[in-house]
C-alpha cells in the first residue's frame, strides 16, 4: 500500500437533487482519457459510500496532490436555480463523510483532510472544510 498522508474532498459539480453513481463518474472520466475513475470513493445523495479506483493506485483527482492522498467525492455541489457552485450535501452525505474520514484515518493515521480548492483554484467542494474537519488538520 502506497503511504497516505491527505485526504481531499470534491464535489461532482453536479446539479442539486440529482443522483450520479461511481459508474457515471468513471465513463466520464474514461471518455477524457483517463484510465479510471479518478476519485478513490463517492458519496451518493442518499449517503451510499462506493469505492471508486483501487486505494492502492495513485488517483487522478488534484494535480500535485494525487501521490500521497486519497480523493472523496460527493455528489452535487451546483445550485440547480442560478448553476453555481454550493453546498448541496444532504444530512446523511455530511455524515457519511465524516465517517468515512474517520475510517481512512483510523487505518492511515494522521491524515491532513484538505478541500479541493485548497490545493488547486477551485470553488470545489463548496464548503469550509477547514472549519468542518478542524481536527484533522
Amino acid at each position: 500500500m502506497r503511504p497516505i498522508k491527505e485526504i481531499i474532498i470534491h464535489t461532482t459539480y453536479t446539479p442539486e437533487g440529482r443522483e450520479h453513481d461511481v459508474e457515471d463518474i468513471r465513463a466520464w472520466h474514461k471518455a477524457k482519457g483517463w484510465s479510471d475513475i479518478g476519485y478513490h470513493y463517492l458519496i451518493k445523495i442518499d449517503g451510499t459510500i462506493q469505492a471508486g479506483r483501487p486505494l492502492d493506485k495513485i488517483g487522478a483527482h488534484a494535480k500535485g496532490h494525487n501521490q500521497g492522498s486519497i480523493g472523496i467525492v460527493y455528489v452535487g455541489g451546483m445550485c440547480v436555480e442560478h448553476r453555481k457552485p454550493m453546498d448541496t450535501r444532504t444530512s446523511i452525505q455530511k455524515q457519511a463523510l465524516q465517517q468515512l474520514v474517520a475510517s481512512l484515518d483510523v487505518v492511515f493515521g494522521g491524515v491532513k483532510v484538505l478541500g479541493h480548492n485548497e490545493v488547486s483554484s477551485k470553488t470545489c467542494p463548496c464548503f469550509d472544510v477547514a472549519k468542518e474537519f478542524n481536527e484533522y488538520r
